[in-house]
């Protein structure tokens, strides 16, 4: 899951995307409202959290216009201004959901969780193919009473096999899907993330595998 994160405040943009990044979530985090309407408007976040007050653009001035030009990406708005008119003029902008400042990081969490399940094409918090499944609130990858916790690029990348089985992704798009347009890492770290997976899927002793397609790219298929 892609998650446009904006926040002017540093330290806080910081501990955030921290926070996101190892749950699971690949994150680009931003520090004003021009950023994040530029971000967003490429279409291809699952979700976006927007600080109200930032230079630039403020929050719900961005919002607005995300929604004007028909983006429906769902979108969770961060703010310290609490009163009931404010939290209704945040709403009535396009918000899906309102968290005042300060805010628990479990509470966070649970709300952008809360907030993907609300995206045009629904994806549950667990998903399943064949024996295999994964839970995506506790990174856990079971089959049958055997269960593996992955973590931050593989727990990402068997996120996107999951959710997209037979699906055959170039080395190339899993870069991009998972480390993002502005990643400094090597190609290699897709052939390590694979190789960790399949290691992975070796021990639950599944009847899925990820299956490499030589030359071209990776799929999640059932064994022949």
């Amino acid at each position: 899951m892609r998650i446009l994160f904006a926040e002017d405040e540093r330290d806080l943009n910081s501990a955030v995307k921290t926070l996101l990044t190892r749950s699971g979530y690949q994150v680009d985090a931003v520090f004003d409202g021009e950023d994040a309407l530029s971000c967003a408007q490429t279409g291809t976040y699952d979700g976006i959290i927007l600080d109200w007050m930032m230079p630039r653009r403020d929050g719900v001035e961005t919002l607005r216009r995300l929604r004007a030009e028909g983006i429906k990406t769902p979108c969770l708005l961060l703010t310290a201004r609490d009163a009931v008119e404010d939290r209704v003029t945040g709403l009535d902008a396009g918000a899906d959901d309102y968290l005042p400042k300060p805010f628990d990081a479990q509470e966070l969490l649970a709300r952008v969780r809360a907030m993907l399940r609300r995206r045009e094409a629904w994806v549950p918090d667990i998903i399943t193919f064949y024996d295999l499944s994964l839970d995506k609130s506790t990174n856990e990858l079971r089959c049958g009473d055997r269960m593996v916790r992955l973590v931050g690029k593989t727990y990402q990348m068997m996120a996107l096999f999951m959710e997209n089985p037979h699906i055959l992704f170039s080395v190339q798009q899993l870069m991009d899907k998972v480390w993002g347009w502005d990643a400094e890492a090597e190609i290699n770290v897709v052939w390590v993330n694979i190789s960790t997976l399949r290691k992975k899927l070796a021990e639950l002793e599944t009847n899925a595998e990820i299956q490499v397609h030589r030359g071209t790219g990776y799929s999640l298929e059932k064994k022949v």
